[in-house]
């Protein structure tokens, strides 16, 4: 493979085609008023790990119209005093998985609450959150549920879950809710653009070669699955291309990045076919706050930085968090 997006200068400058919706902060508004209606009801009940170093705890709280959204929470053992927390949204297809699989942010000293992903945890890790909405007839996968309508297209309910999550981390007693962080990759850092532009007084943000932005120009440049669910729905239902480009429209990153209030650091790969480099940069340029970054890995497709982009985290994060 080779790097075949726009080159890394035009990159650094480009700007997404997406339009904005009239209505958009209402209708998230809207959304979340109708969510928070229900009793967050978070639930942390010990879980028995084998692990001896941290304290896990399997978690349910109520996401989009009050329906049960699964998670793990985990905490350095012995911990007493209230931590800064890093909440972590997941990557497409998976789900939370089992506990030992999330170590990384309790062994470098904070609270860590992952959140299972409603429908999903069948492709790459197990998930424990059933998506009981319903759906018109769409394309095998996720991206065509309910895409006939913003209210009923299924990122709605999954980033009202992802707002939620970040409410049901903050209500722990041992979580110091004025100190949040939140992370993902692939699918997971596109929610963590969603929640960053949702929620104003986090302290920091991660989205690692994040998925969900500039729908305009990721539905066309690239061939390779998710996104290519949407082209062969519309392959099929032929005239329902505006129609859908209005409904994701209000699901784009790059609009959720243009009302963040967080110090970022983003990464993108340049050989990235999944999530392809121009729609990484078109959150990274619109984000708001200025206190921003962005790793490059030049010969990377969709694993990013990996290990390496995780090493820069533990670099970045802790002085965020800490302060």
């Amino acid at each position: 493979m080779t790097q075949f997006d726009l080159p890394l200068e035009q990159l650094r400058t480009y700007r997404s085609t997406s339009v904005e919706p009239e209505d958009f902060d209402d209708f998230w508004a809207k959304t979340l008023d109708e969510a928070r209606a229900h009793e967050l009801g978070a639930r942390f009940e010990p879980a028995e790990t084998g692990l001896a170093t941290v304290e896990t705890f399997d978690v349910t709280f109520s996401g989009f119209d009050g329906q049960p959204v699964k998670g793990w929470f985990v905490i350095p053992a012995g911990t007493t005093e209230p931590l800064p927390v890093v909440v972590e949204f997941l990557g497409y297809g998976g789900g939370r998985g089992l506990p030992h699989a999330h170590l990384l942010w309790a062994s470098a000293g904070f609270a860590h609450f992952v959140m299972d992903t409603r429908g999903q945890g069948s492709g790459w890790a197990t998930g424990d959150t059933p998506d009981p909405v319903g759906s018109a007839p769409s394309f095998p996968g996720f991206m065509t549920r309910g895409i006939e309508d913003p209210s009923t297209y299924y990122y709605r309910r999954l980033f009202t879950d992802a707002v939620r999550a970040v409410e049901a981390a903050r209500s722990h007693p041992l979580v110091d809710a004025a100190r949040t962080a939140v992370t993902g990759g692939s699918q997971g850092g596109g929610i963590t653009l969603a929640v960053a532009g949702l929620v104003r007084d986090l302290v920091a943000v991660a989205p690692d070669v994040p998925f969900l932005c500039d729908f305009p120009r990721a539905t066309t440049i690239t061939d390779r699955t998710p996104y290519r669910e949407i082209g062969n729905y519309l392959k099929t239902h032929r005239g329902r291309v505006r129609q859908a480009r209005e409904t994701l429209a209000y699901f784009d990153g790059v609009h959720f990045a243009a009302r963040a209030t967080a110090p970022a650091l983003f990464s993108t790969a340049l050989e990235d076919l999944t999530c392809p480099p121009s729609t990484v940069f078109a959150a990274f340029n619109a984000y708001a706050e200025a206190d921003k970054a962005i790793e490059v890995y030049d010969f990377n497709d969709h694993e990013g930085g990996g290990p390496f982009q995780q090493a820069a985290q533990l670099r970045w994060l802790p002085g965020r968090l800490r302060g």
